[in-house]
């Protein structure tokens, strides 16, 4: 045996939680770094390149950044100054370690865009012995947008280790029993909480192009499947499938969740339940634009009672379908 010879670590698999990011404080200068890394995936704005990085660099990154930072700042847990996001997915790796309890299998967390990145945690993971890696992109449904791109970055790390693990991906959950169980049985719990009986549930999932959706990305058809599995289980209380979060002129996947909620009162739906099931954790998305500015338009239109499903965060449930998915893949 060479005694020069460096110490190798092997025989371990590595799972990566990847979900898409967050930025590392509510200062400008960080939401704007975070938003620029985030707004020039090629992937997420399919649009002339060069005309995009003029429009994004003179007009989107000087005026967006102190609006995004300030709902940012709406949601930040101050105690442990941290997103949700990132707390969560910190969470949701931490249980299903514990739960899997495997010295063999590391689980760890990325993110897409910010800290800590794929690249680092994938470099991390080889030096810890993995000579496997299962990466989970905490995307339920599918997208070009969202699980594409952070196989993008999973290969472009791979295309630049000279010694490669091997690579499974599980890119998406959409009709997986355990995920379906685990949203209705959120409905369930809140349902209990609540004084009142909704009119109607409003499934929010975050929006993208029409023209993505023309072009061939399946994620709308993964949206409605998701719907009608809740429907299915839980048929007691109407449910209606929405799109959030558009950003710029185009048509995005319709109907849209902020039109919706200004429209229901005048059709007598006044009270309203909202569920994110395209969110893995809370984040911007669910708790400023739905909790804070959803609930606020609703009301203002005539709405009287309003809430809101978390996310499956790191409850039981979601530790289960994550601990599921990685032994269904884990052989």
């Amino acid at each position: 045996m060479d005694n020069n010879h460096p110490q190798v670590n092997f025989g371990k698999t590595g799972v990566l939680l990847i979900n898409l990011g967050t930025p590392d404080s509510t200062s400008w200068l960080d939401i704007r770094k975070y938003l620029k890394e985030f707004l020039s995936d090629r992937r997420v704005i399919e649009v002339n390149p060069f005309l995009w990085q003029i429009i994004l660099n003179l007009f989107i990154l000087t005026f967006r950044p102190s609006k995004t930072a300030k709902a940012y700042k709406e949601i930040w847990m101050k105690d442990i100054n941290m997103s949700p996001l990132r707390y969560y997915t910190q969470m949701q790796s931490k249980k299903v370690n514990e739960k899997i309890s495997n010295e063999n299998l590391i689980i760890d967390y990325a993110m897409r865009y910010g800290k800590p990145s794929i690249k680092k945690k994938m470099y991390k993971l080889q030096e810890q012995g993995c000579e496997k890696l299962i990466i989970i992109p905490l995307y339920p449904q599918y997208a070009a947008a969202t699980t594409a791109t952070v196989c993008d970055e999973v290969y472009r790390t791979l295309m630049k280790m000279r010694w490669q693990p091997s690579l499974q991906i599980i890119p998406h959950y959409e009709s997986e029993p355990l995920y379906i169980t685990a949203l209705v049985n959120s409905i369930k719990k809140k349902i209990s909480e609540i004084k009142w009986t909704p009119d109607l549930i409003v499934a929010s999932y975050h929006g993208i192009p029409k023209k993505y959706f023309d072009k061939g990305d399946p994620y709308q058809c993964y949206c409605q499947k998701t719907s009608r599995l809740i429907k299915e289980s839980f048929n007691k209380i109407p449910l209606l499938t929405t799109f959030q979060s558009r950003f710029g002129p185009q048509e995005w996947l319709q109907p849209y969740t902020d039109k919706t909620f200004e429209n229901l009162p005048k059709e007598g739906k006044k009270k309203l339940l909202v569920i994110c099931p395209g969110f893995s954790s809370d984040c911007v998305e669910t708790l400023e634009e739905i909790s804070i500015q959803g609930k606020e338009s609703f009301l203002d239109a005539g709405g009287e009672e309003f809430d809101v499903v978390p996310c499956l965060n790191d409850n039981e449930d979601h530790i289960k379908l994550l601990t599921h998915l990685i032994q269904k893949y884990h052989v």
